[in-house]
């Protein structure tokens, strides 16, 4: 599911599917990115990259495709990779950087940047 908050610039997407579930925020405000994935019990940060990641309106038009049409037949899909890196705790420092919705999601878990 996808919730977007526009007056946030705040979009929250909980995928639920087993092995495969995770929390993950989209902070437009803070230009940061954090997944949170329930099987490696870890949190992902990356920078929002206007390349490669759509605008807040384009992924609610995405969210709207993919629901009535059942398959987005755009070049914005987003996809990420992560690899396996050095983790560390949160600090103040980080959730002063990252705002108050990456800190309710990753707070008590490894941060791999």
């Amino acid at each position: 599911t996808m919730t977007v908050h526009n007056e946030e610039h705040i979009v929250d997407v909980h995928v639920r599917s087993g092995v495969y579930s995770s929390d993950t925020i989209f902070d437009y405000t803070r230009g940061y990115i954090a997944t949170r994935l329930f099987s490696r019990n870890a949190c992902f940060i990356m920078k929002i990259k206007q390349e490669y990641i759509p605008e807040l309106h384009e992924l609610g038009r995405l969210a709207f495709e993919r629901q009535t049409m059942k398959d987005v037949y755009s070049p914005n899909n987003v996809w990420a990779q992560f690899q396996a890196g050095s983790s560390r705790p949160g600090h103040l420092q980080d959730w002063v950087l990252y705002g108050k919705h990456i800190e309710q999601l990753c707070t008590g878990l490894p941060l791999y940047q």
